[in-house]
Formats: structure tokens, C-alpha cells, sequence
């Protein structure tokens, strides 16, 4: 049995160990990846892949606790991250309000929150209160409909600047992770050597601290699009289209079930 991690042995793993990050939004799939995982985030994203929603805008705080628990019921040995969705932290009071119901009502280890500089008060007032914060810088997709799409960071200088700055305001307020989303590679680099905690890429890259992947995407069950940084380990879609005809066939035959699968 794998020893859980913790947030010194997160913080430990700077340039020593690459971290494992994977979504998961109950017990079943949860417990499948504990073995393997590092850590498991309870993504809002979950109202896209589980939802079916067009963003992730509409996860609500019940929602992100209700699949919090059963991800804690399923992942004995992972490290869990609980994200705060969107509008749960848009004043201090509010956040540590909201955070305390997840650490109350949930097994999360931390709370993931979105935002740089401009989140950093938030982010050490959590940290005060004793609530484990991870940080999330570059693409932001709480703010996709403010920013008119899903926009790749570090283009140009000026952007290149700003991620730093996040990254170091991220850092200083108490995060002890952070996860950098849809960055660059070179910049995303620059960022994960700033900083003495573990910064975590998914589109970002291979010079960071660890990667994450949505479950879905990596094991091929969502279909409708494949973004350009995801690859699929499984063609999950087709194996499980495979697997129900099987089985509707052999119904519709008269082959299942068969006499060792009756009373």
C-alpha cells in the first residue's frame, strides 16, 4: 500500500519527483485510480464531462461536496483536492465561509482556487484560517465567458510577466501547489523554476512539477472534441460501445443469462 501524500511531502517533491494528477468525481472511478494517483482533484469540470454542461460555470458548492465525498469514500491513499467553483470565493469572508463547509462536510485535503495576484489576500487568509489552499494560474476556465473563449497564456511578453508575477503572489500568500493551465511550454518553465512549490501543468508542457489530465479525456470516453494537450491512453468511447452490444445482443438472443448466472 502506497503512503498518502501530504502537503510537506507535496512541497518536498520540487525537482525530485514528478507528481501524478488525475480528476475523478465518485468512489468508483476514485478508488480505481488510488493505487496509481498522487493526487486526485474533484474538478469542477465535472459539470462538462459529468454534467454535460457547456462550461464550468454552473457547479455549484453542494455539487462540488456531494462528489468530494464520494471521491474521499473511494481514494483512502490519494491526496484529494476539492475545487471552489465559481462565485464561491469572491470575497474573503465568503471564501473562508465556503472552504470551511467543504473541510467540514468532505475528506478533501485542500481547496483549489482560481486566480493569481489578484487572489493572493484570499488565498493567505485561507491559509491563516487553516485551510490548505492550491493555487490555479494561466488559463482560467472560471473566466471563460468574460474572456470570450479558452485563450493559451504567455503569447507575449507582457503575458509572460504577468504568469510570473501570479506564480511568486501565489506562492508568498501560502499555496503549496499550484496547477498552470494552457501555458506556453517556455514560459510555463520559467514559472515552475520561480517558485519552491510544486506547479503542476496540464497544457503546459514538460518542464513542471507533475501533470493533470480530466479522467475523461485521458481514457477516451468523452467524444465531442480532443483538446490539442490531451492524449488518450485508452479508446475508452469505443470499448464500452463495444462491450453494450455485446451485451444487447446476447439479451436479445436468449444467450444471456445463461445457467451460471441464475439462482
Amino acid at each position: 500500500m502506497k503512503k498518502k501524500l501530504t502537503i510537506n511531502s507535496i512541497k518536498e517533491a520540487k525537482n525530485k519527483k514528478k507528481l501524478v494528477m488525475i480528476t475523478a468525481y465518485d468512489a468508483l472511478f476514485a478508488k480505481l485510480f488510488d493505487d496509481t494517483a498522487d493526487i486526485i482533484l474533484v474538478g469542477d469540470s465535472l459539470a462538462m464531462s459529468f454534467g454535460g454542461r457547456n462550461d464550468t460555470l454552473s457547479a455549484t458548492l453542494d455539487e462540488m461536496i456531494y462528489h468530494t465525498k464520494a471521491v474521499c469514500n473511494g481514494a483512502k491513499n490519494s491526496f484529494v483536492v476539492c475545487d471552489m467553483p465559481f462565485g464561491t470565493y469572491t470575497s474573503k469572508k465568503s471564501a473562508l465561509k465556503n472552504a470551511i463547509k467543504v473541510f467540514r462536510q468532505t475528506g478533501a485535503d485542500c481547496v483549489k482556487i482560481e486566480g493569481g495576484k489578484d487572489k493572493a489576500d484570499t488565498v493567505r487568509h485561507l491559509c491563516q484560517n487553516g485551510i490548505a489552499v492550491c493555487g490555479h494560474i494561466g488559463l482560467l476556465p472560471q473566466s471563460v465567458r468574460s474572456e470570450g473563449g479558452y485563450k493559451v497564456k504567455g503569447k507575449d511578453q507582457a503575458q509572460a510577466k504577468k504568469l510570473l508575477e501570479d506564480a511568486k503572489a501565489i506562492e508568498e500568500a501560502g499555496a503549496f501547489m499550484m496547477v498552470l493551465e494552457g501555458v506556453k511550454a517556455e514560459v510555463a518553465k520559467e514559472v515552475a523554476r520561480s517558485v519552491d512549490i510544486p506547479v503542476i501543468g496540464i497544457g503546459a508542457g514538460a518542464e513542471v512539477d507533475g501533470q493533470v489530465l480530466v479522467f475523461s479525456d485521458m481514457l477516451g470516453l468523452f467524444e465531442e472534441f480532443k483538446p490539442k494537450f490531451v492524449k488518450q491512453y485508452l479508446d475508452g468511447a469505443k470499448l464500452v460501445k463495444d462491450a453494450l452490444k455485446e451485451y444487447a445482443q446476447e439479451v436479445q438472443s436468449g444467450d444471456f443469462p445463461k445457467d451460471e448466472h441464475t439462482y
